[in-house]
């Protein structure tokens, strides 16, 4: 008999955390993230000439820490500004501090 995990098993926070680990979960995030951290403000240019990957590579590591919050701003090119979402990267940084205790 499949197991089956009951509705409502976990709670919103645990939800929450597990999501921003999957969008962490990938050297290359964590690199983007590190990058965008470290700029005083938004990001213009292409970021791609800062990492050794592909754009299209990027394009699809953008879009899964846009979905995970982590990011903002317009990742659709010609126009290309990338932010940290300040609130939701503190709130990551919370959530998965207390998720290793």
């Amino acid at each position: 008999m499949p197991s089956t995990i009951k509705k409502n098993y976990f709670t919103k926070e645990q939800e929450q955390t597990a999501r921003f680990a999957k969008a962490l979960g990938h050297p290359v995030r964590i690199a983007i993230l590190g990058l965008l951290n470290s700029q005083a403000c938004c990001y213009h240019g292409d970021m791609a000439d800062e990492l050794p990957i592909a754009k299209s590579t990027l394009s699809q590591h953008l879009k899964e820490l846009k979905g995970a919050g982590l990011i903002q701003g317009d990742i659709t090119p010609p126009t290309t500004k990338y932010c940290i979402n300040r609130e939701n990267f503190i709130l990551a940084k919370t959530l998965l501090d207390k998720a290793l205790e």
